[in-house]
C-alpha cells in the first residue's frame, strides 16, 4: 500500500513553527547586534545581513527563471553583495565617509549607475540574450528590491549621532513589524471574513488588516515606554503614528511578495524556515519597513 500523505497542519501549529522560526532567527541577529564586542556587533551582524540579502535574491532570481524571463543572476548576485560589503565600510567609518548620511547615499547611488552601466556593457557581451530589456530590468528590480531593501537595516544600525543606539530603532521596527504580521494572522485566522485582494493573496483579510495595526501600535507604544530613552526625538505620537505607518507598509510587503509568487506559480519562496518557506517570505514584511523607519528617523526624529 502507498503511504499517507502527510496530514496539512493546522492553523495553530503552522502560527507555532512560523513564531519559533521568525524568533530563533532574529534572536541571533539582535544579539549579534548588542553583544559589547565590536567584532561580533559588527561584523557578524553584517555578515548575517548580507546572507539574508543573497539568499532572497537568489530566491527571486529563481522565481524569475520560474516566469521564463531572462535575468543576468550572477552579476546581480555579485552587485549585491559589493553593495552590501560597500555600505558597511562607508557606514563604520572604513572608506572615510561616515558621519553623513548623504554620504552614504551618494555611494549606493554611484553604485547603482555603475551596475546599471555594467548591466548594459553585460549584454553587449552576451550572444544568446536576444531579451536585453527584459534582463537588464528584471536583474536591476531583483538588486533593488532585495539587498537595497535590506541595506537601510544597517544605515539605520550605524546611524551617526545617536552614541550606538541605532540598534534600539533596529530592533524597534523588526519587533512592529513581526507583531504586525502576527496580529494579522492571528485575528485573521480568528475573524476574517472580508478579502482584501483575493487573486494575489486569498488569505489576507481586511480584519486581519485591523489586527495588523492594533497589536503594531500596541507594541509600538509598549517599547517606547520602557526603551524611548535610548531612541532620539521618540515619544508617544512617534510610536502611534509608526505604529499605524509600519503596520501598513508591512502589509503591503507581504502583499507584494504574494504578487511575485503568484505570478511564478510557487506557494513559498522557498524551504529554508519551517513553517514560514524560504528567505523572501521572512523578509517580505521588513523590505519595505526599513526604509520607511530609515527615512523617519532621518527627517523627523533627528531633524534639527
Amino acid at each position: 500500500m502507498s503511504a499517507s500523505a502527510s496530514p496539512t497542519p493546522s492553523k495553530v501549529q503552522v502560527f507555532l513553527r512560523r513564531s519559533v522560526s521568525t524568533l530563533v532567527l532574529w534572536a541571533v541577529i539582535l544579539c549579534a547586534m548588542f553583544s559589547p564586542n565590536h567584532l561580533i556587533s559588527n561584523g557578524v551582524f553584517v555578515l548575517l545581513i548580507a546572507t539574508l540579502a543573497l539568499a532572497g535574491l537568489v530566491e527571486f532570481y529563481g522565481m524569475v527563471e520560474k516566469r521564463g524571463l531572462a535575468c543576468f543572476k550572477y552579476s546581480g548576485l555579485v552587485g549585491g553583495g559589493l553593495l552590501m560589503v560597500g555600505t558597511f565600510l562607508n557606514v563604520t567609518g572604513h572608506l572615510g565617509t561616515s558621519g553623513s548620511p548623504a554620504r552614504v547615499n551618494d555611494f549606493e547611488t554611484s553604485f547603482l549607475i555603475l551596475f546599471v552601466l555594467g548591466l548594459c556593457v553585460r549584454q553587449f557581451l552576451a550572444k544568446d540574450n536576444s531579451a536585453g530589456i527584459t534582463a537588464i530590468a528584471v536583474t536591476l528590480l531583483g538588486l533593488m528590491y532585495v539587498p537595497w531593501l535590506l541595506n537601510f537595516i544597517q544605515k539605520i544600525n550605524f546611524f551617526p549621532g545617536l552614541g550606538g543606539d541605532g540598534k534600539f530603532y533596529v530592533f524597534y521596527f523588526i519587533l512592529l513589524t513581526k507583531f504586525s504580521d502576527m496580529g494579522a494572522y492571528l485575528v485573521g485566522s480568528l475573524i476574517g471574513k472580508h478579502k482584501m485582494i483575493p487573486r494575489i493573496s486569498p488569505a489576507k483579510t481586511w480584519e486581519g488588516f485591523g489586527g495588523a495595526i492594533v497589536v503594531s501600535t500596541g507594541a509600538s507604544l509598549a517599547f517606547v515606554h520602557f526603551f524611548g530613552s535610548h531612541m532620539l526625538g521618540m515619544n508617544t505620537l512617534h510610536a502611534v503614528i509608526l505604529g499605524v505607518v509600519l503596520s501598513s507598509t508591512a502589509v503591503i510587503g507581504d502583499l507584494i511578495e504574494s504578487l511575485f509568487k503568484r505570478e511564478a506559480g510557487v506557494k513559498d519562496s522557498g524551504k529554508f524556515f519551517p513553517g514560514i518557506g524560504g528567505i523572501l517570505d521572512l523578509l517580505d514584511s521588513l523590505l519595505f519597513n526599513a526604509p520607511i523607519m530609515y527615512l523617519y528617523l532621518r527627517h523627523i526624529l533627528t531633524h534639527p
